[in-house]
C-alpha cells in the first residue's frame, strides 16, 4: 500500500476532494507524446497561479465527463518504472529545477501512477514546449493547461514570483512539536489516506506540506498550527469565531455571547452544530393537499457553506486579529470575515445568477484540506449552493457586502418569513407575561417592518393596539389588506370587530 499521497486514490478519482480541474487523466504513457504534455501540465500545476496547490496527474486511467473510468487501464510494472523515470529526468529541465511526487497505486488489481505537484515556493517555472520546442510559462485555465504569455496571464504570474500564500509560509515562530500529531492521524484516518500506515511522524508531516525542512531541523508550516496544534490564536490572533445573538436589532441588548476556538476542524464543527440547533425544521399542513409544507428557519446547506467560506476565504496574517462574527437577529445571521474579498470581486458577482471570476484563492492549502474533509465545495461553487438553499427553503435570497476599503466581507441569511413571525409573537407573549407590554408591541413592530403581508403578524397587531387605546394604528394595519385574499382580508376584519375598532 501506497504510504506517499495525502488523499484517498478513490475519492481522487472520482473527483470528491479534489476539484475536477486539479486532476488530468491520462489513458496511458508514451515519452514522445504523453511525456511532454505530463510536462508542461507539471509546470502549470507548480506555478499554481489560482493558489489552489497544485493538482494531480493521473497515468493509466481514462476519463470520461471530467471522472475517472474504472477499471483503469492501467500501467504495466515497466511502464510505471519508465514514466516515473522520464519524468524526474526531465523535470530537471523546469527552470527553477521542480520536482513533483510519483506515487505507484494500484486500483482494481492494475496499476496506475499518481504524480502529485504541489504549488511551488520558487515559482514561475517554465519548460519546453516539445523536445525542441522553445520555452513557455505554462499554468492552468480551468482544466486546461496553457501558455501563460499567449492568454495574457504573463504579468500576473511573474508578480507572484517567489510569493508563497500566508497559510503555506514556513511558522519560523513555531515548533513542529506544537503539532498534534494524533489531530494529524484523525485526519488521516477520516480521509481514508494510506499515508496514515506510515510509522515515520516527520514522514508524514512532509508529506502532507504541514512541516517543511529548514537548515538542520524541521519547522511547521502555518496551515499546520491553523489545523492541527491545540489553539492557532498563539500565533494567529484572528482565528477564532465570536459569536453573539441579539434581543432586536444591532442596538438591542446581547443575549448570548460565545467564542469558538481550537483548531480549525474545532471550531467549525463546534459553531456548526451550536447553529443547526437554532435552525428548527417546521412541518406545516397544507389544506388544499396531502403533502404537508417543510422548511427550516435556516436552511443547513446555506448556514455550512457561509460559515466555511468565512474561515477559508478570511487572512489569518499577524495584522488581521479580528476573530470571525456571527451575529444571531431575530430575523436573519450575519456572518462577517476579515478583510474583504480578493481583487477583481465585486459586488455584482455577488448577486443571484451572477458568475464570479476566477481570482486567485487567498489561501490555497486551508482550502485543499476543507476540501479533503468535505466540508467545502468546489470553487466558485459555494454562492450558488447557498441560493439555492434558501430559495427551496422559500426563504429570501442571501445579501453580500463589503467596504469600498475591503476591510471585511459579510453574508447576510435572512430567516424564513414564517420563522420571524413565530419568533415576534413568542417574544411579545413573554413581554406581555412579564408586564412589559410597549415592549411587547415593539418587538411586534420591528417584525412587521419585513413581514408586512403577515396575517397572523397583522391580528396580533391589530389586537394589541387596540387593548392599548391606538385605534388608529390598528386601522392603519388592517388597510394593508384591502387588496388581499378574502381569507387574510376577513381575519384582519374580525380582529378590528374584536378590539371595536
Amino acid at each position: 500500500m501506497s504510504r506517499t499521497l495525502p488523499v484517498n486514490i478513490d475519492d481522487l478519482l472520482h473527483c470528491r476532494a479534489v476539484e475536477s480541474a486539479r486532476v488530468e487523466f491520462k489513458a496511458s504513457w508514451n515519452a514522445k507524446t504523453t511525456g511532454y504534455q505530463t510536462l508542461k501540465t507539471i509546470c502549470a500545476f507548480a506555478n499554481d497561479h489560482q493558489n489552489l496547490n497544485g493538482g494531480y496527474i493521473v497515468i493509466g486511467v481514462r476519463e470520461r465527463d471530467d471522472i475517472a473510468e474504472l477499471p483503469p487501464a492501467g500501467l504495466s510494472p515497466k511502464q510505471a518504472k519508465a514514466a516515473q523515470k522520464w519524468i524526474r529526468g526531465h523535470c530537471n529541465r523546469l527552470d527553477p529545477n521542480y520536482q513533483p511526487v510519483t506515487s505507484v497505486e494500484t486500483v482494481q488489481g492494475r496499476d496506475i501512477l499518481v504524480v502529485w505537484t504541489p504549488g511551488s515556493d520558487t515559482r514561475p517555472h517554465s519548460a519546453p514546449d516539445g523536445p525542441a520546442g522553445p520555452r513557455r510559462y505554462w499554468v492552468r485555465l480551468g482544466a486546461e493547461t496553457v501558455d501563460a504569455e499567449a492568454n495574457g496571464l504573463l504579468s500576473a504570474l511573474l508578480e507572484q514570483t517567489a510569493r508563497t500564500p500566508f497559510d503555506d509560509q514556513r511558522a519560523l515562530q513555531a515548533r513542529v512539536s506544537d503539532i498534534r500529531e494524533a489531530k494529524v492521524r484523525e485526519h488521516l484516518h477520516v480521509v481514508r489516506s494510506s499515508l496514515l500506515d506510515e510509522p515515520d511522524t516527520r514522514a508524514v508531516y512532509r508529506r502532507m506540506g504541514i512541516a517543511v525542512p529548514a537548515n538542520d531541523h524541521d519547522v511547521p508550516r502555518n496551515v499546520g498550527l491553523l489545523f492541527f496544534a491545540d489553539n492557532p490564536r498563539d500565533w494567529f490572533r484572528g482565528a477564532a469565531i465570536e459569536l453573539a445573538t441579539f434581543a432586536a436589532d444591532s442596538a438591542g441588548d446581547v443575549q448570548e455571547e460565545r467564542v469558538f476556538q481550537g483548531d480549525l476542524f474545532k471550531q467549525l464543527n463546534d459553531c456548526q452544530n451550536y447553529l443547526e440547533g437554532l435552525s428548527v425544521l417546521h412541518v406545516q399542513k397544507q389544506p388544499d393537499r396531502m403533502q404537508a409544507r417543510h422548511w427550516r428557519s435556516y436552511p443547513t446547506i446555506a448556514l455550512r457553506e457561509t460559515l466555511v467560506n468565512a474561515l477559508y476565504h478570511r487572512s489569518y496574517r499577524a495584522d488581521v486579529v479580528e476573530p470571525a462574527k456571527v451575529y444571531i437577529f431575530p430575523d436573519r445571521i450575519e456572518i462577517t470575515s476579515y478583510p474583504g474579498p480578493m481583487p477583481g470581486i465585486e459586488p455584482r458577482h455577488l448577486r443571484p445568477g451572477a458568475a464570479v471570476p476566477s481570482v486567485p484563492a487567498r489561501n490555497r492549502r486551508i482550502g485543499e484540506f476543507l476540501k479533503e474533509r468535505q466540508l467545502a465545495e468546489g470553487r466558485l461553487t459555494g454562492l450558488p449552493r447557498v441560493f439555492d438553499a434558501m430559495r427551496h427553503n422559500g426563504s429570501p435570497p442571501p445579501r453580500y457586502d463589503f467596504d469600498e476599503q475591503r476591510t471585511y466581507f459579510r453574508a447576510t441569511l435572512p430567516a424564513h418569513p414564517q420563522y420571524v413571525v413565530i419568533c415576534a409573537m413568542r417574544d411579545a407573549a413573554h413581554l406581555r407575561a412579564l408586564g412589559e407590554a410597549d415592549d411587547a408591541l415593539r418587538r411586534l413592530e420591528l417584525a412587521w417592518k419585513s413581514q408586512r403581508d403577515s396575517t397572523e403578524l397583522a391580528v396580533e397587531m391589530i389586537r394589541q393596539f387596540g387593548l392599548s387605546g391606538q385605534g388608529n394604528q390598528a386601522r392603519t394595519i388592517a388597510a394593508q389588506f384591502t387588496n388581499e385574499s378574502p381569507q387574510a382580508l376577513a381575519q384582519v376584519r374580525d380582529a378590528l370587530k374584536t378590539v371595536g375598532c
